[in-house]
């Protein structure tokens, strides 16, 4: 096997998972509750969510059988689209992509376990130790970083198949009413928290280069580790939703741990915050596992410094750069706006990644296969559009910073194309 291909399914399955069960499941359904009066609507957003992250994984499956390097959505638009779609893209990584849930997650980390470490003090530290421990692993070695985080990966399912199966022994569906009035637009605009909870599931794609026999290995990845997801996050949101009163809930952002200890009292609700310590720390090292790549690649193509590229993974530059964009990130935003931000942003850039396999797929013809072509790619780009647009009218402060991005990105890549042109 080559040297520089070190992964397998296990750990490339793995480390979908370990991106896509962070933050997001454990602390959006509160706020989820607060704009969608219905227990059950809830849930079918959440269902939708999943369908959505499901015909985009297929889509990239596509892709990754036909680009098997690593680089994510700045290598397969360099190569479908333009040079500078491709730019933009991995601007878009390197902020949205990578560094802001990275920031995201890590303070869910510090909100949720603040509770254990004694004195008055900001719980951004423990997410900012949190990022330094991991950026520091992932900077010297993939094979162990990577075994370690299978391992822990592992951990996490069974702790979350534990925090299933006691939930369900102490289960008493409340049964208070909601109260209020669900419009198509705010049901719409909680796809984009939803959003962030699934996003993760193209993780896969940016360690390409390194995983061995990428054409079958990278869609299967892909898609177990998405169907995974799905089926916890239906199993955690009916227990978040129809165990404790919605009042409990509502607007909160600690909803496995105020439902944990409605359930069972003290001793469930620290299960429940070591549980999802665990789940925290996992989605954090996977992130500043997988962001890197892009940054490498994209210097190895001279948009980037050279000082970012690495012969062999991991490029430590890149890695050291990813953890001060965090660092940044952590300190400075509100939680449901950045939120919002991501989901709104990188919706847009897995959407282009689609409109670049579709315009592949119409120049190579029969010689690449897409699954469910061309129904699959369309119901996914419909899907998308219609959540950005709604996002653009409801949430018009995410939506102009995720733009903004965007138009930097543009403005970066017009500054880098006339200096190469000079």
């Amino acid at each position: 096997m080559n040297s520089g291909r070190q992964i397998r399914l296990g750990g490339a399955t793995f480390l979908v998972v370990a991106n896509m069960l962070g933050a997001g499941i454990f602390t959006t359904s509160g706020f989820l509750i607060a704009d969608l009066p219905s227990r059950g609507l809830v849930l079918l957003a959440w269902l939708v969510g999943g369908v959505i992250a499901l015909l985009g994984a297929a889509s990239y499956g596509a892709l990754a059988r036909r680009l098997p390097e690593s680089g994510g959505e700045y290598f397969f638009l360099s190569r479908t689209i333009h040079p500078a779609a491709g730019y933009v893209s991995g601007w878009i990584s390197m902020l949205v992509g990578f560094s802001a849930p990275i920031a995201a997650t890590a303070f869910a980390l510090g909100e949720y376990t603040k509770s254990w470490f004694p004195g008055q003090f900001d719980p951004k530290w423990i997410g900012t130790a949190a990022l330094v421990v991991f950026a520091l692993m992932h900077a010297f070695s993939v094979r162990r970083a990577v075994w370690l985080q299978s391992a822990v990966v592992v951990l996490k399912i069974g702790l979350i198949l534990a925090f299933i199966v006691v939930a369900g022994m102490h289960f008493e569906r409340d049964p208070s009413p909601l109260a209020g009035e669900t419009k198509m637009a705010a049901f719409a605009v909680s796809l984009l928290w939803i959003s962030f909870a699934y996003s993760g599931w193209n993780a896969a794609v940016y360690i390409g280069g390194e995983v061995a026999d990428p054409e079958r290995i990278l869609p299967r990845a892909m898609l177990l580790g998405t169907v995974t997801v799905i089926v916890l996050y239906l199993a955690l949101n009916a227990v978040f939703l129809f165990a404790p009163p919605v009042e409990a809930i509502e607007g909160q952002m600690e909803v496995a741990r105020i439902t944990a200890g409605h359930l069972a009292g003290p001793w469930f609700a620290e299960f429940a915050t070591g549980l999802i310590a665990v789940a925290l720390l996992t989605s954090i090292s996977a992130m500043v596992m997988a962001g890197p790549r892009v940054y490498a690649k994209m210097a190895e193509d001279g948009y980037l410094p050279r000082w970012l590229s690495s012969e062999r993974p991991p490029a430590t530059n890149a890695v050291l750069l990813q953890l001060a964009l965090a660092l940044l990130m952590l300190w400075i935003p509100n939680f449901p706006d950045l939120v919002k931000y991501i989901g709104f942003t990188l919706g847009i850039g897995t959407a282009l990644s689609v409109v670049g396999l579709m315009r592949l797929k119409f120049r190579e013809g029969e010689r690449i296969a897409v699954p469910g072509w061309p129904w699959v790619q369309v119901l996914f780009l419909v899907s998308v559009g219609g959540v950005t647009a709604f996002a653009l009218v409801r949430e018009p402060r995410a939506s102009f910073f995720g733009l903004l991005t965007i138009a930097l990105g543009v403005a970066a890549w017009w500054l880098h194309w006339r200096g190469r042109s000079r």
